[in-house]
C-alpha cells in the first residue's frame, strides 16, 4: 500500500511530462519538445556549451540564451551527449543528419540540460532511412528509459523483485540451501518454473542454444552483443573438491620440490578447493581426460551457437578486424590436468629468475633485451661448451634482441616434450639444469592433449569468425594460461584479433605485463587482444599467500587497484594513438573494458574522445553480464559504442552453482543494487502512469 500511495503521489507530476493529464498540458509539452529540437538542430555548438545541476529545472534557450522552463521536466530526463555516426557515413560535419550532436560532458552531480523529453518508447530521435539508429549517451548513467528500453515490464518487476532478495544478507547466505529446499518441496516442474520466474529468467539467457536466440536477436536490436558461456556447474562438496584438486595437482612422481622450487606452484590442500572466497568466476575440478574431452565439446557448440547468431545478425554495419562478432569465454583448467599448468607457471617464473640473477634487472625475458651475443659474453667462462651451443641454437630472438629462452612455438604447435625442453646451462658449470619438476610420458601426453583441445578450439572460432577470451584464473595458474595464450594469439591473430587474454587489474603486476605482452605483438606482428576486469580471486590470493609465505600478489586498497585498471588502460590506449597516428593499423590492439565501475566506465570514454579514438574505430569495447548494471550497457550500444553482455546459459539444475554466486555478488555491490532499483522503480512508474504496461520492446539498432 505504502508503494501504491508513493506512485498515486507522483501521478500528476509525471502525467505533465507525457502529456497525459490533459489536452492542453500535452499540447504545452509537445510545443516545447519541438521548440527545443528545432532550435537545438539550428545551433548545436551553441548547445554543446551548456550545463545546469540536478535541482534545477530550467533550460537554456539556445537562441536566446534565457532560461527556458519547461513544465515537469527535470534534468534527470536529460541525455546530453554526442549521437555517434555509423562508420561507414563520409558526409562532413555540417552535412550530418538531425541525430548527430555535439558531445556535453556530464557526470554524477552535474548534467547538462540540452535534451528532449524521454518518449514513451525510446529517447531516441528518428534516424534517416537506411541509418542505424543511434542515441545519444547520458554518462552520468542515469537515464532510465535508455537502460531499459529492451526490457518488458514484467522483466523490470521481475528484476526489482531479484535484487530486493540479493540485499537481504541472510537469505543470500544460504542461498543454495534455500534452493535446494525449495526444489525438494515444489517438485522439478513447479521449481524450474519458479526459478524461470525469478533468478535464472533475470540472470541467465535459456537452456541451451536453440532457446537463447530470440534474446541474442533482442540484444543485438538495442545495439549490444554477446559473449556466450555454457554455465553448467558441478555442484561437489568441498571434500570432493579437495580430493580431485590434490589428485590433479601432483604428479605420478610425486610433488618432489626440487632446489629453487616456488611454494605457490604447489597444491595446498587447504586451499584446494579453489572455490574458496570465489563469487565471480566458475571453477572447473579435474576429473579425467574424457570430460576435458566434452569440455572442449561444449566450447565449440558455444561458438557455433554465436556464430549463428551473428549470421542472422542485421549486415548495416561492417565487421570491423575486432569486434564485428561475438565472442566465447573458455578456461584452460577445463581442457587439461591442473598439475601441468602448475608446473609450466613455475618454470616460467624459474627462468624469469634465471635471467635476472645472470644479467640483473627484473620482469620477463625480452624485458632485458639481451642478444644471444650477450648470452655468449655470460657463458664465455664455459669455453667451448656443447650443452651451451645447444641451448643457444633454440633461443627465440630478433634483432631487437631475446624473446623467450625456451622455443615456445614448437610447445604449442609440435610434439616437444616438456622435460626436454626446459633446461637451462648452470653459469658456474656447464651442466644442463632442469627447470621443470619430473613428468612423466602419460603426463606429457596430457599435456599435448590440452594444447590439441586449445588448437581445436581456436581453429573453429577462427573458421566461424567468432572471437574466444580465455578466461583469467588464480595466479599459480596464469603465468601458464597467459604464456600459452600469447603463443596462439601469435599464431591465429595474423589477419585480426581471434585471441584473447584476460587481464586482472587487482595485480600488482599487471600494467608491466601488459607491457611486455604488448611488446611481443609488436616485435612477433600480430593482433594483439585484451580483457581487462578488475579481478575474481583477491580474497583467495590474499589467504594463500599469507598461509604458504609467499609475497601478497593483490594490490593493497581498491583505489590501488582502479589507478592500475586505469593506468593499463591508458598505456593501451596511448599505443592505439601511436599506431593511428602512425598510419599503422591501429585494430592491432583491442581491448574489452570488463567492468561495472561507471567510473571505469567513464574514464574510458573520456580517454577515447581525449586521444581521439572514437567507437567506429572498433578498437574498444565494453562488456557486463547479463542482468547487472544494465543501465551501462545498453546506453552505451544504443549510443554507438561496442557493447557486449556476458551471456550465460545452461539448463535450469545444472546453473543453480552459477544462481549460487550471482546472488552472493550482488551482496557484494549493495551501492549498484541500490541505483539499478532506484532506476528499475522509476521506469515502472513511468510505465504505469502513461499507460504503457503492456510495452513490446522492438529496436532498431544495429551494434557497431
Amino acid at each position: 500500500m505504502a508503494l501504491l500511495r508513493s506512485l498515486s503521489a507522483q501521478r500528476t507530476a509525471i502525467s505533465l511530462v507525457y502529456g497525459r493529464n490533459s489536452s492542453k498540458s500535452g499540447s504545452a509539452a509537445v510545443a516545447a519538445r519541438r521548440s527545443l529540437q528545432s532550435a537545438t538542430r539550428s545551433t548545436p555548438s551553441a548547445v554543446a556549451s551548456l550545463t545546469g545541476t540536478d535541482d534545477s529545472n530550467d533550460s537554456i534557450s539556445p537562441l536566446t540564451g534565457r532560461p527556458l522552463r519547461i513544465p515537469g521536466l527535470t534534468p534527470s530526463h536529460c541525455h546530453g551527449q554526442r549521437r555517434f555516426l555509423h562508420s561507414g557515413d563520409k558526409a562532413s560535419t555540417a552535412a550530418q543528419p538531425a541525430y548527430a550532436e555535439p558531445a556535453v560532458k556530464t557526470d554524477q552531480k552535474t548534467q547538462s540540460n540540452q535534451c528532449s523529453p524521454p518518449s514513451s518508447s525510446s529517447s531516441s530521435s528518428p534516424s534517416p532511412a537506411g541509418s542505424p539508429q543511434r542515441d545519444p549517451l547520458d554518462v552520468s548513467f542515469n537515464d532510465p528509459i535508455a537502460a531499459f528500453k529492451s526490457k518488458t515490464t514484467w522483466e523490470l518487476v521481475r528484476a526489482y523483485l531479484v535484487y530486493m532478495i540479493c540485499s537481504s544478507e541472510k537469505l543470500v547466505e544460504h542461498n543454495m540451501t534455500l534452493l535446494k529446499l525449495a526444489r525438494s518441496i515444489l517438485g522439478t516442474k513447479l521449481f524450474v518454473l519458479l526459478m524461470k520466474s525469478s533468478f535464472y529468467g533475470h540472470f541467465v539467457a535459456g537452456e541451451n542454444r536453440h532457446t537463447i536466440v530470440p534474446a541474442l536477436e533482442r540484444l543485438r536490436s538495442f545495439g549490444v552483443k554477446p559473449i556466450l558461456d555454457y554455465s553448467v556447474e558441478e555442484d561437489i562438496s568441498q571434500e570432493e573438491a579437495e580430493k580431485r584438486e590434490v589428485e590433479s595437482s601432483v604428479s605420478s612422481a610425486g610433488d618432489c620440490k626440487e632446489e629453487g622450487a616456488m611454494p605457490q606452484y604447489h597444491v595446498d590442500k587447504s586451499f584446494a578447493d579453489r572455490r574458496y572466497k570465489v563469487s565471480s568466476a566458475r571453477t572447473y575440478f579435474y576429473l579425467n581426460e574424457a570430460t576435458c574431452e566434452r569440455n572442449m565439446e561444449i566450447f565449440i557448440k558455444c561458438l557455433e551457437a554465436v556464430s549463428e547468431d551473428d549470421r542472422k545478425a542485421p549486415r548495416a554495419v561492417a565487421t570491423g578486424a575486432t569486434f564485428g562478432t561475438g565472442i566465447t569465454a573458455i578456461k584452460l583448467t577445463a581442457l587439461g590436468r591442473p598439475q601441468l599448468l602448475l608446473q609450466l607457471s613455475e618454470v616460467i617464473m624459474r627462468t624469469r629468475k634465471y635471467m635476472e640473477d645472470m644479467v640483473g634487472g627484473q620482469g620477463n625475458v625480452l624485458t632485458h633485451h639481451k642478444t644471444i651475443k650477450d648470452l655468449e659474453k655470460y657463458y664465455a667462462s664455459l669455453g667451448d661448451n656443447k650443452n651451451v651451443k645447444d641451448f643457444l641454437k633454440n633461443v627465440t630472438s630478433d634483432k631487437e634482441g631475446i624473446l623467450h629462452l625456451f622455443p615456445w612455438s614448437g610447445i604449442v604447435d609440435e610434439d616437444s616434450q616438456l622435460s626436454d625442453t626446459f633446461r637451462v646451462p648452470d653459469p658456474q658449470t656447464g651442466q644442463m639444469r632442469r627447470l621443470i619438476s619430473q613428468i612423466s610420458p602419460k603426463e606429457e601426453e596430457m599435456f599435448r592433449n590440452m594444447i590439441r583441445r586449445l588448437n581445436t578450439i581456436v581453429r573453429a572460432a577462427a573458421e566461424l569468425d567468432v572471437r574466444i577470451m580465455v578466461d583469467a584464473e588464480q595466479t599459480y595458474f596464469q603465468p601458464a594460461i597467459s604464456r600459452i595464450t600469447l603463443e596462439m594469439m601469435r599464431k591465429f591473430n595474423k589477419d585480426k584479433a581471434i585471441v584473447f587474454n584476460t587481464y586482472q587489474c587487482y595485480l600488482r603486476e599487471t600494467f608491466r605485463e601488459v607491457g611486455t605482452d604488448l611488446e611481443q605483438a609488436k616485435r612477433q606482428n600480430f593482433y594483439f587482444g585484451a580483457k581487462l576486469v578488475r579481478g575474481a580471486y583477491m580474497e583467495q590470493e590474499r589467504a594463500r599467500a599469507q598461509a604458504l609465505g609467499y609475497p601478497d600478489p593483490v594490490n593493497p586498497t581498491f583505489d590501488a587497484t582502479t589507478e592500475m585498471y586505469h593506468k593499463t588502460l591508458s598505456e593501451c590506449l596511448r599505443r592505439i594513438k601511436l599506431m593511428k597516428d602512425g598510419g599503422e593499423d591501429a585494430h592491432k590492439i583491442g581491448i574489452m573494458v570488463a567492468s561495472h565501475n561507471e567510473d571505469t566506465v567513464r574514464f574510458a570514454i573520456q580517454q577515447m574522445k581525449e586521444i581521439g579514438i572514437s567507437p567506429e574505430d572498433k578498437v574498444i569495447c565494453f562488456g557486463q553480464l547479463l542482468g547487472m548494471c544494465d543501465y551501462i550497457t545498453f546506453p552505451l550500444g544504443q549510443a554507438g559504442y561496442s557493447a557486449y553482455k556476458y551471456i550465460p546459459y545452461g539448463p535450469v539444475e545444472e546453473v543453480l552453482p552459477y544462481l549460487s554466486r550471482r546472488a552472493q555478488e550482488n551482496k557484494g555491490v549493495l551501492k549498484k543494487i541500490k541505483k539499478e532499483k532506484r532506476l528499475l522503480l522509476s521506469e515502472i512508474r513511468r510505465r504505469i502512469f502513461t499507460g504503457r504496461m503492456f510495452y513490446k520492446p522492438k529496436g532498431n539498432y544495429v551494434p557497431i
